[in-house]
């Protein structure tokens, strides 16, 4: 049997959202242990002068816990 949770955490990138996305899912990684599934809850971008300058994801990250 095994207990997982889930945490909300933003990532972003200059580059578009996908690199976001990897972005933070690497650094789940790194920081987390037994890292299942992410998923987007949310996309923003942020804009200056009609640019598109930063793109942002919101991400639920599912891991299981340690025994």
């Amino acid at each position: 049997m095994s207990v997982a949770k889930i945490i909300e955490i933003s990532a972003s990138s200059p580059k578009g959202f996908e690199d976001a996305i990897q972005q933070g899912v690497k650094r789940a990684h790194d920081t987390l242990s037994n890292v299942m599934s992410a998923w987007v809850q949310d996309q923003q971008v942020s804009v200056e002068n009609g640019v598109v300058t930063e793109y942002r994801v919101i991400l639920k990250v599912t891991f299981v816990l340690n025994d």
